[in-house]
């Protein structure tokens, strides 16, 4: 059975997250072998933040939640793209659907989405 390749990356791997209808990417994040095993026992996206160095579930704190529907492995193992129902909405913690709402034009980012929700409002910042 095939398995994913934890050793590569210092443990960590990319995990690609879609719209399980659209394929839209909505984020790129990055899992560990705890964020695999959260988010295969419970059904919904879990991530390891580089930033804070811990475990999260993606909504925890928005009630954005990811439930999984397919989960797809790469030739190499080391990589995943997580297909899922977006709960709420919206993948960014900036509030737009998609964390990939700038497009490059004539030379420049251009915002190409209206936020969804405010993340003051939601996160309190």
């Amino acid at each position: 059975m095939d398995e994913l390749d934890f050793d590569k990356g210092g443990g960590l791997l990319p995990a690609i997250v879609q719209d399980w209808k659209s394929g839209e990417v909505l984020m790129l994040a990055y899992i560990n072998r705890e964020a695999w095993d959260a988010t295969v026992s419970s059904g919904r996206a879990h991530y390891w933040s580089r930033s804070r160095n811990k475990l999260w579930l993606k909504g925890e704190s928005s009630g954005h939640v990811q439930e999984i529907r397919e989960i797809l492995m790469d030739c190499d193992r080391d990589t995943v793209v997580f297909k899922v129902e977006q709960i709420g909405g919206a993948a960014c913690h900036t509030g737009h659907r998609s964390c990939f709402f700038r497009r490059f034009e004539d030379g420049v980012f251009r915002e190409t989405d209206a936020p969804v929700f405010d993340p003051k409002e939601v996160y309190g910042k």
